[in-house]
Formats: C-alpha cells, structure tokens, sequence
C-alpha cells in the first residue's frame, strides 16, 4: 500500500500475531485500511518483512519470533508501545496444527507444543497488552479460536481441544478485564490459507459442497470481523464467540 493510498489515521494501534500470511495479515490489512497502526508477529523474519512493505511501512512494523517466547512477546509489545506510543487492540492469531491423526495415537509432546503455542501464548501477550496499555486505557482483544473447538473435528483433535480452550480463555480474560477491555473470539470454518491446505488441496469444490454460501473463508472474511470487534461498533460485546463458517453449522439440524 503506498502513502498515497493509505486512509487517514485512525489514533489506534493493534498487534497481531501470526501476520506474515493468511488470517493473521488478513486481518492487519483490515485493521490498516481502516487507519490503524498495526505491529504484526511471525516466524519467519523474511516473510514479515515482505509483509510489512505490502501493508505499508509508514505505519506497520513488524517483530520476528515464535509466539511461545516469553522474550518475544514482551519485545512485542515494548516495540509497539515505542514506535506508536500506545497498543489498543490485541489480536492472538498465532497457532498451530503439526499433526494429522486420531487423537487416541496422539504424541503428550505434540499435544504440550499444541497448547503452549495456541493457549498459553496468547495468555502472555495478553498479559503484556494489558499491563503495557489496556489496564489503564482500555481497548479490546480478539482471540482466534475455530468451529474446531466448538464440536469433535476428527483427525485435528489436538487443535480442537486447544481451541475449545481459548473460547474459554476469552470468556474468563473478558469477566476479568472488564469494564476496561472487551475480549471476544472468533470461530472460523475452513479458510484458505497455507495453513489449512490440507483440509481442501485438490478437492476444494467438493470442501465447498457443504457449505451453504458455496465456497470456503478467504483471510479477508476473518479480517472484517476482528475489524468490527474491534471497533465502536461492538461496545457493548464481551465474552462472545463469533462464528464466521459460512454457515457450515447450519447443517447439524439436517
């Protein structure tokens, strides 16, 4: 995006997690284009900052590390508070999914690495948004969680458990951080992204059948709603799941 084309201001700053690609830049692109000033979190050092130079420089940065550090979350969000002066919006995006299988064969180990990457990361930069801005200025969180851990998901149980379990962390952060911060979830089907590849590589127009919109998510669908959770729009929200599946769970009553 360049100088010319980015919109005015809008006084907020975010931090997404997870952000060099798919959801997680899905997200910053929606948060930039509204005027936000947005630091974005990822593995790979190159790839974020290609993603930096595509959301615009002049208003992102971008921090390289795994979620799970502790180093790496409180560099996070020393950096955002230095480049911008403040974090109002938090946005834990960060996960992963490294095994495919029945959860029964399940490694302890893999399970460990599930949740301290997709629960108890996003528990600290939590912890750090908080105490660094929002404990005094308020602001908002969104957790991005999957329909995963709203029902069994066979073959990504470990994912599903973890996600169940970061539906309840929203609730419990959202009574605790209240009146201050808002903390809501967001429970996406089958996104397109590399991550998810192999829920729909080579089959994804059969992937689509069952959905009743007819296709699967793109980034930009998850992007709109963190946008709108984090926003004035959604003052009087806290606490809540927001299922974006493209109405995939209509079909549990047929």
């Amino acid at each position: 995006m360049t100088s010319a084309e980015l919109p005015p201001l809008s006084g907020k700053v975010a931090l997404v997690t997870g952000a060099s690609r798919g959801i997680g830049y899905g997200v910053a692109e929606a948060l930039v284009a509204r005027g936000d000033r947005v630091c974005i979190t990822g593995r790979n050092e190159d790839a974020l900052k290609e993603a930096v130079v595509k959301l615009g420089a002049e208003r992102v940065i971008g921090v390289a590390g795994k979620a799970h550090d502790l180093d790496h979350q409180s560099e996070a969000v020393e950096r955002t508070m230095e480049a911008f002066g403040r974090l109002d919006h938090l946005v834990n995006n960060a996960g992963t999914n490294p095994v495919f299988g029945p959860i029964a064969d399940l490694d302890l180990n893999v399970a460990r690495k599930v949740f301290e990457t997709n629960v108890i990361s996003a528990l600290g930069f939590a912890q750090k948004t908080w105490h660094a801005w929002q404990k005094d200025n308020g602001g908002a969180i969104v957790n991005i969680a999957s329909i995963a851990g709203l029902a069994p998901s066979p073959f990504i149980g470990a994912y599903g458990v973890s996600k169940a379990a970061m539906i309840n962390l929203t609730q419990q952060l959202a009574h605790e951080f209240a009146p201050k911060v808002r903390v809501n979830a967001i429970a996406p089907a089958v996104v397109k992204t590399k991550f998810a590849q192999a829920l729909y590589e080579g089959r994804e127009e059969e992937a689509a059948a069952s959905y009743p919109l007819g296709r699967l998510g793109v980034p930009s669908d998850i992007g709109g709603a963190a946008a709108f959770l984090t926003s004035a729009h959604s003052d009087w929200v806290t606490g809540q799941t927001l299922v974006v599946d493209g109405g995939l769970f209509l079909n549990a009553g047929v």
